[in-house]
C-alpha cells in the first residue's frame, strides 16, 4: 500500500508542476506565434483551433524529467525513490520530444509551414533512435524479451527476432500516439490509461521504479489536460505525442508484456488502421475511400457525434482495454 501512496503522490507532484507552469509556457508559445495549423480538407468546426498554441508536449516533458532526475538526485540523501533502471524511458522521452519539436516547429514557422518535417526523414531518424534505445533494454537494462499471458516464466527470444519487433514497438507506438492527437483530451487520455496501466502491471512485478515513472508521467499528463479539455487552450504537438508514444512502447518491453500493448492501446492501433486501410483502399479502388476521413476520429465526427462525444466515447473504450490488460498481465 505504502508503494502505491507513493506513486500517487509522485503523480500529484508533477500534476502541480505541469499546471503551475502551463500559464506561463502558454504565454511564450502565444508571443512566438506557434499556433497549430489546421487542414483545409478537415471537419469544417476545426476551423476556430487555427492558431492554438501547440507544443504543449513541453508541459509533460520538462515536469517528468525533472521529478525524475530529483527522485534519483534523492540517493545522495540515503533515500531510494527511482532508481537507474527509469534512466532509458527519460532519455526516450526527451529524444523523441526533441524531435517532436522540430516536427511542430517546420509546420508552424520552418519552410514546410503547415507540413512539419518530410515523412521519410522523420522516420528514418525514429528508427535509428529505436535501435539505440533496443541497444540499452537488451545490454543496459537485460529487459526480460517476452511474458504471455498465463505463462509464469519468460519466453525467450532470440536477438534477431527481439530487435526488430522492439524497433518497430518504439517507431509504431510513437506514430500512432500522433494520429491519435487530433481531437481536445484525446491523445493525452488515452496516454494517461495507458501509463496507468503498465504502472500497474509494473506494480505487480515489482518494478517499483518503473511504476512510479508511470505514475509520474500520468501526473504531468493530466497536468497537461488542464489546458487542453475542449476547447484547448493548447495542443500537445508532435512533442507531445511521438514522446509519450515512444516512452509508452520502451515501458511495455521493459515490463515484458509488451504483446499487450495492442490491447491496451487499442485506440492508438485503431487510429492507425485506420490510416492505413483508408490509403490502401484509396489505391485499390481508384479513388474511393473506406472511412469518412481518417484518422478514425474524424470518421465519427463527420458521422454526426460531437468532439466530446468522440473523446469520452473512445476514453471508455481504453479503460476498459486497460482493465483487460492488467488481468491478462496477472493471470
Amino acid at each position: 500500500m505504502s508503494q502505491i501512496a507513493l506513486a500517487l503522490g509522485l503523480a500529484g507532484v508533477s500534476f502541480m508542476l505541469a499546471v503551475i507552469w502551463g500559464a506561463p509556457l502558454l504565454r511564450v508559445l502565444k508571443h512566438f506565434n506557434i499556433g497549430k495549423s489546421i487542414r483545409v480538407e478537415g471537419p469544417e468546426r476545426h476551423f476556430t483551433k487555427q492558431g492554438t498554441p501547440t507544443m504543449g508536449g513541453i508541459m509533460i516533458v520538462l515536469p517528468v524529467v525533472l521529478v525524475t532526475l530529483l527522485m534519483n538526485a534523492a540517493t545522495l540523501f540515503g533515500l531510494t525513490v527511482t532508481g537507474r533502471s527509469v534512466l532509458l524511458p527519460v532519455g526516450v522521452m526527451l529524444i523523441f520530444a526533441l524531435l517532436g519539436m522540430i516536427d511542430d516547429w517546420e509546420g508552424v514557422r520552418g519552410p514546410r509551414r503547415g507540413l512539419g518535417m518530410r515523412a521519410r526523414t522523420k522516420f528514418t531518424l525514429q528508427i535509428l533512435f529505436a535501435l539505440i534505445v533496443t541497444y540499452g533494454l537488451v545490454y543496459y537494462l537485460d529487459a526480460p524479451r517476452l511474458y504471455l499471458p498465463g505463462i509464469k516464466r519468460e519466453v525467450h527470444l532470440d536477438l534477431t527476432l527481439y530487435i526488430p519487433v522492439a524497433v518497430f514497438l518504439i517507431v509504431a507506438s510513437a506514430n500512432a500516439v500522433n494520429f491519435t492527437d487530433g481531437l481536445d483530451g484525446l491523445a493525452g487520455l488515452i496516454s494517461v490509461t495507458a501509463f496507468v496501466t503498465y504502472g500497474a502491471i509494473a506494480l505487480f512485478q515489482g518494478q517499483l521504479y518503473l511504476a512510479r515513472f508511470c505514475f509520474i508521467i500520468a501526473g504531468a499528463t493530466f497536468g497537461f489536460l488542464w489546458f487542453n479539455v475542449h476547447p484547448a487552450e493548447l495542443i500537445m504537438g508532435d512533442t507531445g505525442a511521438q514522446s509519450l508514444g515512444a516512452t509508452l512502447a520502451v515501458v511495455a518491453l521493459m515490463t515484458g508484456h509488451w504483446i499487450l500493448l495492442p490491447v491496451i492501446a487499442i485506440i492508438p492501433l485503431s487510429e492507425t488502421l485506420s490510416v492505413i486501410l483508408q490509403i490502401l483502399y484509396f489505391k485499390f479502388t481508384g479513388g474511393r475511400r473506406l472511412f469518412k476521413m481518417a484518422p478514425l476520429h474524424h470518421h465519427y465526427e463527420l458521422s454526426g457525434w460531437s468532439e466530446t462525444q468522440v473523446v469520452q466515447r473512445f476514453w471508455l473504450i481504453s479503460l476498459l482495454s486497460g482493465m483487460i490488460g492488467v488481468a491478462l498481465a496477472i493471470t
